[in-house]
């Protein structure tokens, strides 16, 4: 097996020449598989593609890439793509994460029992010494990822990541960003198309003449994350000619495999947007019906004509982990539209008992009240009955 470790670089020429000095040391004396370093230039401005061209002429193990526009994205990418290695690495020329963690690291993939591997500031067992705005910052963004996409790993953030190249290469043509956000787009799909991404705690220090600034590279990891929330709804986050995993054979018959695809913030807004319209739909229906029936009937009417609707748009794009049958989710959907029903329509009968001729407008409002402690009932049970976010047979 052969490994690929690639530096990203700009305007490094302090740092560059001692790093990769370092980094040989190891792989050399401690790296039990072949190896070769990739520097990367990203349109320095300074001797740093010199120094880089210096090291490649005295080591044949070390190769390098210029690039004459800007991006730690953009660089993995290029870099990753050239590569002619079974497993392609990449790691920050600070050396901020200690290097002992490079054979944990790239282990499960020349075994074949992983198909991504991340080092993690936040798993347990890692050492990390940072600042505490850094610190927040960093945990912050980590929650928000497993909020809106329901993700497994803990740190999507740190400079420490190898790969498969058969697996990472028809990834790179689906991941959009060129710079920081970069790395969590590619394990996000990596996720949603069901690749193993394994979690190494590392040792790592801060470097504190850190170029990343925090303000810019937040607000584009927040439309980064909108933006692949969209790409999983509309079915474009699929990458075809991926090497699938084998599911694992099921121990019981009722055995069940782990999945999640979304997050509970992104099934919320998704859940109520499709809600919302439902509703609108569902009180305008009523109104054209009411004129013709009573409020019983025209409730079950226009819930019936809604509800199916709901119920598929729901399960495209709300709860995008939900495994079964088409079936099986509307005949479950049908069960909790009965109890629905029965909430909505006890609050109109409740009306009626206790005001003999309401008005059009009150009826609506009441309707409107039910419709709304309804639907938080029914997410609820969506959530945890039909869809069962997290967990499908085998």
């Amino acid at each position: 097996m052969t490994v690929d470790v690639v530096v990203p670089v700009h305007n490094e020429e302090r740092a560059l020449r001692g790093c990769v000095d370092v980094l040989k040391a190891y792989l050399g004396e401690r790296f039990p598989f072949e190896w070769t370093i990739t520097i990367v230039d990203n349109a320095s401005t300074d001797g740093t593609l010199s120094i880089a061209g210096d090291l490649a002429e005295t080591d044949d193990r070390v190769r390098v890439l210029h690039l004459d526009e800007k991006g730690r994205g953009r660089a993995l990418r290029t870099a990753w793509r050239w590569s002619d290695a079974d497993v392609v690495a990449y790691m920050d020329v600070d050396l901020s994460t200690g290097l002992d963690a490079l054979l944990p690291l790239v282990a499960p993939l020349v075994n074949g029992h992983s198909d991504i591997s991340i080092g993690s500031r936040l798993a347990p067992g890692a050492r990390t010494v940072r600042g505490p705005k850094r610190e927040l910052i960093s945990r912050c963004y980590n929650a928000l990822i497993r909020l809106s996409h329901g993700a497994r790993f803990s740190d999507a953030q740190c400079g420490f990541k190898a790969a498969r190249t058969d697996v990472i290469r028809p990834l790179l043509d689906h991941v959009k960003d060129d710079n920081w956000f970069f790395d969590t787009e590619l394990l996000l799909l990596a996720e949603h198309n069901g690749l193993r991404v394994h979690e190494v705690p590392v040792d790592w220090v801060e470097d504190v003449d850190t170029r990343v600034k925090i303000g810019s590279t937040a607000w584009e990891d927040i439309r980064g994350l909108v933006r692949v929330a969209r790409a999983k709804a509309g079915g474009t986050a699929r990458v075809a000619g991926l090497p699938r995993r084998p599911e694992p054979s099921p121990a019981h018959p009722d055995a069940v495999v782990s999945r999640r695809d979304t997050g509970l913030v992104w099934q919320l807004l998704s859940f109520g947007t499709i809600g919302a319209v439902s509703t609108a739909v569902t009180l305008l229906l009523y109104a054209m019906f009411r004129s013709v029936m009573d409020p019983l009937a025209a409730n079950l009417l226009a819930l019936i004509v809604t509800t199916m609707v709901n119920t598929e748009a729901n399960r495209r794009f709300t709860f995008l982990g939900g495994r079964g049958s088409s079936g099986r989710v509307h005949f479950q959907g049908l069960i909790i539209f009965g109890l629905y029903y029965a909430f909505t329509s006890t609050a109109l009968l409740a009306l009626h008992s206790v005001v003999a001729e309401p008005s059009r407008t009150l009826e609506l409002t009441v309707l409107l009240g039910a419709s709304l402690l309804g639907t938080a009932g029914r997410f609820l049970l969506l959530r945890g009955w039909v869809f069962k976010q997290g967990k499908g047979k085998i």
